[in-house]
Order: C-alpha cells, then structure tokens, then sequence
C-alpha cells in the first residue's frame, strides 16, 4: 500500500489534483505488495510560462524511484510521471529476474539485497574548492551489472557500490562514448 505525501510550488494542491496523482500512482501499489509503508512523495510546480512539472521519488530499502515529467497540462505530466515509474519497475524487474534465475537467488522485490542510493544535485557547482555538501552512503553488496542498472534508474553518472565478489568498494561510470566503466579499488 503506497502513501503519498504531495505538495505544489506556484500551484495550490487541490482535494481534486490529489485524489488524481493517488489514482494514477496507485496502480504502481502491486509491485510493493511486501513494503507496507511506501511513502511515495510526490512535488508538482507550475512555472511562469503555465508549464506544469510532476516529480515523484519512491525511496525503498532496495532502490530508490525517481521520475520527472514536463507537460502543458499538470494532469497530462501526472499521467506521463506514472507510465514512466511503471516502465522503470517493469525493466529493473525483468533485469533483475533474470539474473536471480541465473544465479539462484529470489524475486528482487520480497527479498534480494539492493542499494541504500544517494540523491545529489547536479545543479550544484561552486567556483571554488569548498565542500558545500556532504552524503553520506550505505553500500551493500552487489555485481557491477546491477550498479550500472541503479546509476541508469537514477539518470546519474556514476555510482559506488560493494563489489559482491570482492568485498572492496567499486565504482561505475558512464563514459563519454556512452558505455560504461569500472574502477576498483585494492584492498
């Protein structure tokens, strides 16, 4: 059972544009049938130029959900954010699945061990040196195929995990060629 914790930025948050963002997100409740206390937090702005943005972030102990969608319409972004998270859950789903066959290990929905992720901002850049933000990391093991997935579920360009196989700490990044590298660490 999902719950949702909606707000606006330039817009009032309507009884009517709720009860809308909760149908629609609603249908994505069957993939969390095991994680009671899903707690979907949903932001939706309206910009100067009437331009309506649906951002809705899904943090769960074994990844963490994240969709954005720009539409003339706030209705049309709220139904564009939620086919987008469906198709998200759908592939890492499928991706997933089919390296737990491989591998013997359970549906990664009721008990496969995935991330702790960080949110950062890209946005964020200083002229200077100075550290102007700190996150902190929770890694767990993982093969470097399922870090790719998460950092791409993500939209970042990198992203740390524990190597499963070596116990060292990893990363992967996405390339400038668009294919992806792997740095390990010797410990």
């Amino acid at each position: 059972m999902l719950s949702y914790n909606v707000r606006g930025e330039n817009i009032e948050v309507t009884d009517a544009l709720k009860d809308y963002v909760e149908k629609r997100l609603s249908k994505l409740g069957k993939y969390f049938e095991d994680d009671p206390q899903v707690i979907t937090h949903v932001n939706l702005k309206v910009y100067q130029d009437r331009t309506a943005k649906v951002e809705v972030t899904i943090p769960l102990p074994y990844l963490v959900l994240r969709a954005e969608e720009t539409s003339d319409d706030m209705y049309r972004s709220i139904d564009f954010v939620s086919e987008k998270l469906e198709r998200q859950i759908r592939k890492f789903k499928t991706r997933i699945n089919r390296k737990s066959r491989e591998k013997g290990i359970n549906d990664f929905l009721t008990e496969a061990p995935e991330p702790d992720l960080v949110d950062y901002d890209d946005d964020e850049k200083t002229e200077t040196l100075d550290i102007v933000r700190t996150k902190r990391v929770s890694l767990k093991p993982m093969d470097p195929e399922e870090a790719v997935l998460q950092m791409d579920m993500l939209g970042h360009n990198f992203f740390i995990f524990e190597d499963a196989d070596t116990n060292g700490t990893s990363i992967v990044y996405r390339r400038r060629d668009g294919r992806y590298g792997l740095i390990e660490t010797d410990e």
